[in-house]
């Protein structure tokens, strides 16, 4: 008999943020289930969800929460016309869901070296792989400066807004204050203008230096190390002008200073 890629888990919780358009949820979590910060799970679930039947839909999904946490949390957008994620969204605490007994995904910390300023940029749910790395304290004694720049459309699709503000203020909790890293919260939104921000696009804040206007230091190659997550039309425009300014992905073993993936 083979043994089964995934195992049944039960949902815990579930938090509307837009409702109907943005929500997370917690799950129960195998023992056996290890992760590195950044990292994604595939998560399944059968096309009939009335029936008692094996998953066979099945969507990647960035954990939220810290490696060391209990439970699994996952934030999503729901797309009307998706095939998964309004299934994802009907579901409650009680509900069951299959998630992969493997780890996948190499948006993690491990690709750069210590040091330096670490700007992690990104849209939408790409904020999941980003809230995963800065609830592991071992992040905010790996580098000089955090920046969070965090682009969404309007201001009510800001999850997680307060989470990260306390920490731009006070830090992680339970981390040394001596030993934590600076850490900037900088979200943009496109169709409104968000306090003290502008309105704008996050390529177009690298491309004007708009960025290191709000952190109150450069972008630079010579101490930055920049993640990229989200919408690909971003990530692959942000790619090329941070390449342009001297970024690079690291190559055979040799650490870079730029590290990229689609969220979809």
């Amino acid at each position: 008999m083979t043994e089964s890629k995934y195992t049944r888990q039960t949902v815990s919780t579930v938090k509307w943020w837009v409702p109907g358009k943005l929500f997370s949820l917690t799950t129960t979590r195998d023992p056996s289930f290890s992760f590195a910060a950044g990292q994604f799970a595939r998560l399944g679930l059968p096309a009939n969800l009335a029936a008692d039947e094996e998953p066979s839909i099945w969507r990647a999904y960035s954990m939220v929460n810290a490696p060391s946490q209990d439970g699994l949390e996952f934030y999503s957008v729901v797309v009307p016309e998706g095939e998964f994620s309004p299934r994802l969204a009907s579901l409650g605490p009680g509900d069951s869901i299959y998630i992969d007994k493997t780890a996948f995904g190499f948006l993690t910390l491990d690709r750069f070296a210590d040091g330096g300023d670490l700007w992690l940029l990104c849209t939408g749910t790409g904020l999941s792989a980003y809230l995963s790395m800065l609830q592991d304290p071992s992040t905010w004694t790996k580098f000089d400066r955090i920046v969070l720049v965090h682009g969404v459309r309007t201001a009510s699709e800001l999850a997680y807004n307060d989470l990260l503000e306390a920490w731009s203020h006070d830090g992680l909790p339970g981390t040394p204050q001596e030993g934590s890293a600076r850490f900037t919260y900088i979200p943009v939104a496109t169709r409104q203008a968000l306090p003290g921000r502008p309105q704008a696009r996050i390529t177009t804040l690298i491309e004007e230096d708009g960025l290191a206007e709000l952190a109150g230091f450069d972008l630079a190659p010579e101490r930055g190390k920049v993640m990229l997550c989200g919408n690909p039309t971003m990530v692959t425009d942000a790619r090329k002008l941070l390449t342009e300014r001297g970024f690079a992905v690291g190559r055979r073993g040799n650490l870079g200073n730029l590290a990229v993936e689609n969220y979809w």
